[in-house]
């Protein structure tokens, strides 16, 4: 044998490391060769297959309206495989080239996943056909048996690995065993089961399953806690080669397939392979304004182009923000039945140190100083809960857990959060798995604003304990209402049991800086506020601030407005207002000062989210101390008007037109605008050049809707000076 061929043999074998007799078993995709005829020994001269039982057809069930889709939930998913859940038994007919005998004749099934399927791993399971069905646990049995046909009805194990399996049927003859040929029209995706008690993530309530499991539509709640806006996210959990990419993820991802049965673990490699950060995952993040190159994360209407895109393309998606994250997770977890739902915390801390204290510093004329001040509140940020046990934790602590696909900070080196409990983050018990304190930050920190005087000492001037986490909330079961789920996260704001649980989050070593008492020491008879007028994107608008002074003194107050354009994470983009004014504050009386905010001075260079952000601060002349307070708050921007005309009925050809109004004082030019509806059109993008000052555009697009039922239309239109421009439609699309 030369040198060269034995290098090719060399070749084709996978590297293996030394620590194991088969090289890791992590793609759902590759498969292993299996003998069709595996030889006991020598085999006779005069031995013919076809003289034993074998196996002329298998049929699987597998169409949308036959028995195991409706029986298992997975009539919507547009694939012609075999889809059911785990743990729960589903049925197939074998035709056999004669009657089957059970005295004489042997056969038995084989489950195969990856590429070295090994039984102890759960990768080859060999099913028995006995006389009964043990709940949760593999096994087959004939529930009927006619000439050369049997039906069998089939257990799957409530723990077995989620993914695509093989399925073969092995024959057992003196001289070896027979196999059915590898044939991919029998291959079965196995999901989690939300239905069975024994899997990990069953979910009690019909209508809760229906929302968490089965709903292909959410609402994303946005903009921020004095201006709550919410828009339509198309989840496609069901769409054609959505499961696919699913599961490639988790290939992506490099999950052992041994490990794929559990959803803890699941979640907390899909968490760091939802971002593109150290793994090349599904989407890039892009918080700065600039989109060159790909798409504006506020264009994207739903997950399935992305997750198709990945798919194909294994290249991470441009671009995505905190709820592009979210709606592709939700996407991804529904997908594969573990119950999820996506949550919005407002005002959510960014804390840089996990230390449960935002420090905003200030400088000398009371302004927050931006080099120095390294903490940053959002608007806004969306996340997942999953709902799953946590065999892995004491009891009490399963039921809904945060994971969280954007990528702020890394936990155990990869840029991932999660799975939290949230029932831990509420009773601060913040020591158990995974990246519980970090969560408990962003629902709980302080916000400390300090100023260094000139001799270097730091003054605390105001603390506010409760601007971060006023508000968690989801969407409501069953509707596109509001759910506020605050109470999950955190007890009554001031509550003795609040406190307790904010000690005990400190006791299991979440960092709090104590602040020295002395130090601070607010002036509390004067309440300084304000209020920002509601404004439409484009107008003028005025901010009132008021004081209140409850004392017998006569004050003045240095007042100082800055007005900030902000990315919806905090973080300024820049100043556009300045206004320093001096309010005579009289003894016990209230007065009230105007500022107005003209659309020239913020249009040029507003951002994304029309997000603002006020700083406002008062020196208290006569006793040096100072008041501050600040608040983000959104403009209201113009919406799109869908309407359809014709018949709305599943298989007819309908018309979808699509009406925007231009209320800018400027021509938008190079206007993107995307339309989609799961179960009605696949997503059409059209481009404009450009919309005139008050001018309208109209869109139509003709489309042949699939499935009946009430389904959801959802637009978006972008460009450079306008996003997130929504607008949404409910069709109730009737039966042929």
């Amino acid at each position: 044998m030369s040198e060269t061929t034995s290098i090719n043999v060399e070749k084709k074998k996978p590297p293996l490391n030394g620590r194991r007799a088969l090289p890791s078993n992590n793609s759902n995709d590759e498969e292993n060769e299996v003998p069709e005829m595996e030889a006991f020994g020598l085999i006779p001269r005069g031995f013919n297959p076809k003289d034993y039982l074998h196996v002329v057809d298998i049929n699987m069930f597998k169409e949308p309206h036959e028995i195991n889709k409706q029986q298992h939930h997975t009539d919507k998913y547009y694939s012609p495989k075999l889809i059911v859940r785990r743990g729960q038994p589903f049925q197939i007919q074998i035709d056999f080239n004669r009657p089957y005998k059970p005295e004489t004749d042997q056969f038995w099934l084989e489950f195969l996943i990856g590429r070295y399927p090994q039984q102890n791993k759960g990768t080859y399971i060999p099913v028995l056909v006995g006389d009964v069905l043990k709940p949760g646990e593999w096994g087959a049995k004939i529930t009927h048996k006619e000439n050369n046909t049997i039906h069998l009805s089939i257990m799957s194990s409530a723990t077995c690995i989620v993914g695509k399996f093989r399925l073969y049927v092995a024959v057992w003859t003196p001289f070896g065993i027979l196999r059915t040929q590898r044939n991919s029209a029998t291959d079965t995706y196995m999901l989690f089961n939300p239905w069975c008690q024994q899997d990990a993530v069953y979910l009690d309530d019909e209508k809760e399953r229906e929302e968490y499991v089965l709903n292909d539509v959410g609402i994303v709640f946005h903009g921020n806690i004095n201006d709550i806006k919410l828009r339509s996210w198309s989840y496609g959990q069901f769409e054609e080669n959505i499961l696919d990419a699913c599961l490639f993820l988790m290939d992506k991802a490099e999950l052992e397939l041994s490990g794929r049965g559990n959803p803890i673990k699941i979640c907390r490699v899909a968490s760091a392979v939802i971002n593109s950060k150290d793994d090349s995952g599904v989407i890039a993040g892009s918080w700065d304004n600039t989109y060159t190159y790909g798409v504006a994360p506020s264009a994207w209407t739903g997950s399935v182009d992305i997750l198709l895109e990945y798919y194909s393309s294994k290249q991470p998606v441009r671009y995505g923000q905190c709820w592009v994250f979210a709606g592709v997770f939700n996407t991804f977890l529904r997908c594969l039945g573990i119950p999820a739902r996506l949550v919005t915390n407002y005002s959510s801390a960014h804390d840089n140190n996990a230390n449960l204290q935002l420090d905003f510093f200030l400088d000398d004329e009371g302004k927050v100083d931006t080099k120095i001040t390294k903490d940053s509140v959002w608007n806004y940020h969306c996340w997942n809960e999953a709902w799953m046990s946590r065999p892995d934790l004491p009891v009490g602590f399963g039921g809904w857990q945060v994971v969280d696909g954007t990528p702020q900070e890394t936990s155990d080196g990869m840029y991932r959060c999660g799975p939290a409990s949230v029932q831990a983050i509420k009773h601060g018990h913040v020591c158990f798995q995974f990246d519980a304190p970090f969560v408990y930050a962003e629902v709980n920190s302080d916000i400390v604003y300090s100023r260094r005087e000139k001799n270097g000492t730091q003054v605390i001037e105001k603390i506010d304990r409760t601007h971060i986490g006023q508000l968690i909330v989801t969407k409501e079961v069953g509707g596109d209402g509001m759910m506020e789920i605050t109470e999950e996260y955190k007890f009554q704001e001031g509550s003795e049991e609040e406190r307790l649980a904010l000690e005990t989050a400190v006791m299991y070593g979440v960092k709090k800086q104590t602040t020295q008492d002395t130090m601070y020491q607010p002036q509390t008879d004067v309440d300084m506020d304000f209020q920002v007028q509601k404004a439409v994107l484009g107008s003028d608008f005025k901010v009132t601030i008021t004081f209140r002074n409850k004392s017998h003194n006569y004050y003045t107050a240095t007042t100082y407005l800055s007005g900030n354009i902000v990315f919806y994470t905090g973080v300024t983009k820049n100043e556009f207002k300045k206004h320093s004014f001096s309010a005579k504050l009289e003894p016990s009386s209230s007065s009230a000062f105007d500022v107005v905010i003209k659309s020239s001075e913020y249009l040029s260079d507003l951002l994304d989210q029309a997000s603002f952000h006020f700083f406002v601060t008062a020196l208290i002349k006569e006793t040096g101390k100072i008041l501050a307070i600040q608040k983000a708050t959104v403009l209201e921007i113009p919406t799109l008007r869908i309407k359809t005309q014709g018949e709305l009925v599943a298989g007819k050809e309908m018309s979808v037109t699509v009406e925007f109004t231009n209320p800018l004082k400027q021509t938008l030019e190079y206007v993107t605008l995307r339309l989609e509806g799961p179960g009605v059109l696949r997503t059409m993008k059209n481009e404009f050049r450009q919309i005139p000052t008050n001018s309208t555009l109209i869109w139509e697009v003709k489309c042949i809707p699939k499935r009946p039922g009430l389904r959801k239309l959802i637009a978006s239109l972008n460009c450079d000076t306008l996003r997130h421009v929504y607008g949404e439609l409910n069709v109730q699309i009737q039966k042929p």
